[in-house]
């Protein structure tokens, strides 16, 4: 039990004292802070209050019973991940797969033996483990794409601008007008990179509050995108025209009826695929944008045929995320993938990748159809 010794409170939940109070001296006597409830509705409280590292719960108590409070602390990000285990007399499989659905970790009969409790605790908290270290990796390797990515994003459309106005303040009436018109473009050009990079920030900040504000998401669900053809087709049309590659992209998008999706998001999810996918792609490769109506859902496929992505990079996407830069000049700060994904999510979709490297990579984004009215 070496490995879990560094565990330090786990609060037990049980109506019975006998066995309450051998459970708390097992623990105790393992080297463990045990913390303590009568009822379910005790237990709550102090899992909140003193937001154990493990709750062993029984499942049939007065007032609040198990299901309740594993219910309870599923809802609230501070204890929704706390390991959970079942403690029960019952040992019919409906309601161990009852448990199961409602998020518990494990399920131990009673009487159960020390070793089998122990031998629980132990795989539960070495999950948990695992899960805080990637937490923490994925975590440091954020910061140090903030560190790396964030000024070079900012400073590079700065410097164009600042650049070359102060060019046109200093020369202007010295300037050819082609040349004038030549630096406005690149002014212009690298005015709407730091537009788009602001916007993505607005955008990333206003879906991380609608992922935990249940009235926003809801808000956001009800709304409705009438003609999805034309915005699906508006948008990866414009993507590819910024990128001077409107003669690689293929679409092949069928008619649909209405998407369960606000307009300026469907359209914010096919402009930010198809710039990735030809910032990743060289030109002269094709981009493809297909869209199908399969299962009452719109699917979206998106195809580049560009230097593709490892398993292991897709696993890591998240914001800021950008893979392999000190190998390739890219723009953009890595939300577009994350922004597209998370809008999936919140609007009751989702989004995949699949990718060989150096040959194809194809995002699919499932968004449900709106529900006839």
């Amino acid at each position: 039990m070496n490995t879990i010794k560094a565990l330090r409170r786990i609060l037990v939940i049980e109506d019975e004292q006998s066995l309450r109070k051998d459970i708390i001296e097992m623990l105790t006597y393992e080297g463990f802070e045990v913390i303590s409830a009568e009822n379910g509705r005790v237990g709550i409280e102090q899992a909140r209050e003193h937001l154990p590292d493990l709750i062993i719960c029984d499942i049939m108590m007065p007032e609040v019973d198990g299901y309740a409070v594993l219910e309870e602390l599923r809802k609230e990000s501070r204890t929704a991940a706390i390991p959970f285990i079942f403690l029960t007399a019952r040992t019919d499989k409906m309601d161990r797969r009852h448990g199961m659905e409602q998020g518990a970790d494990d399920y131990l009969t009673k009487p159960f033996a020390v070793n089998e409790l122990l031998k629980a605790i132990e795989t539960r908290i070495s999950k948990a483990e695992i899960v805080k270290k990637e937490a923490e990796r994925r975590n440091e390797m954020l910061r140090s794409n903030i560190i790396l990515s964030m000024p070079h994003e900012l400073r590079t459309p700065l410097t164009v601008i600042l650049g070359f106005s102060d060019i046109l303040i200093a020369d202007h009436e010295d300037m050819e007008r082609p040349r004038i018109g030549e630096m406005a473009r690149h002014i212009n050009r690298a005015a709407l990179r730091l537009y788009h990079l602001v916007e993505n920030y607005l955008v990333y900040a206003q879906i991380e509050i609608a992922v935990n504000d249940p009235n926003f998401t809801d808000t956001l669900k009800s709304n409705t995108t009438h003609q999805p053809k034309v915005v699906i087709e508006d948008g990866a049309i414009q993507k590819a025209q910024e990128h001077d590659r409107e003669a690689d992209l293929e679409l092949d998008v069928a008619e649909l009826d209405s998407v369960q999706i606000l307009e300026d998001y469907l359209k914010k999810i096919v402009e930010e695929l198809v710039d990735n996918a030809c910032k990743f792609s060289e030109p002269g490769q094709s981009v493809q944008v297909r869209v199908r109506e399969e299962n009452n859902r719109c699917m979206l496929y998106i195809t580049d045929h560009g230097r593709g992505m490892t398993p292991e990079q897709i696993s890591d996407i998240g914001a800021y995320m950008q893979f392999n830069r000190k190998f390739y000049e890219q723009q953009g700060s890595g939300l577009g993938l994350v922004i597209a994904r998370r809008i999936a999510e919140i609007h009751g979709g989702g989004l995949t990748i699949s990718s060989i490297p150096n040959q194809r990579t194809t995002v699919q984004v499932s968004l449900p159809l709106a529900l006839e009215t």
